[in-house]
């Protein structure tokens, strides 16, 4: 089984949240060591896709500066990751959009060619990254939806689901077949949300 042809993909940097736990300011233009925490998103992303596009609703200047397409929601009212996912598939020219949120600046270098093995192997519409987490000394299976590889001829059932007033990423999965692909980083999926994290991640 060989991963798909990253010239079949598309990646794409969810940026367009209100950035509310971080004071409503724009997590992705926050200056992470020494550059803005999207454009290690966009570096870490880059080599492992074919073409880059950004979802962001504020600042679109700012994010076309770093040399791709920005693109906003086609739903007022910042409607959540799953109207970023419907924007990155509307302008999505390959076979495949694989999604990473612009506040995870560790993600892994083989994120890509990982869940394209997976969604080829099961013949899945979507793959999505998992990590195993300790809590209270219990492992249990954390999902990180938004770090997800799917097909792009399913731009007409998003739409459809979000026109519908769904809203909910899980929800819109659990319509979908869905194979899980294990990762044992947990690191590479933190998510930076607050100013105190951006700090705490600096050094």
């Amino acid at each position: 089984m060989t991963a798909i042809d990253q010239q079949h993909i598309t990646g794409l940097i969810l940026a367009g949240g209100r950035g509310t736990r971080m004071g409503q300011v724009d997590k992705g233009l926050q200056a992470f060591r020494g550059m803005p925490m999207a454009m290690h998103v966009l570096m870490r992303l880059s080599p492992q896709v074919g073409e880059l596009i950004i979802n962001a609703n504020q600042h679109l200047a700012a994010y076309e500066a770093f040399g791709a397409p920005v693109w906003p929601d086609q739903i007022d009212g910042y409607a959540g990751p799953l109207a970023g996912l419907q924007v990155g598939l509307a302008h999505c020219e390959t076979p495949y959009l694989v999604s990473a949120p612009c506040d995870s600046p560790f993600l892994p270098d083989d994120l890509v060619a990982r869940l394209s093995l997976a969604i080829i192997a099961e013949d899945a519409d979507l793959a999505v990254a998992t990590t195993v987490e300790l809590e209270d000394g219990i492992a249990r299976t954390q999902s990180h939806p938004v770090f997800s590889m799917m097909k792009a001829e399913l731009l007409p059932h998003l739409t459809q689901f979000l026109q519908s007033g769904g809203r909910k990423v899980d929800a819109w999965y659990a319509t979908l077949k869905v194979v899980t692909v294990p990762f044992e980083d947990s690191a590479a999926f933190r998510n930076i949300n607050t100013l105190a994290e951006l700090r705490q991640h600096e050094g």
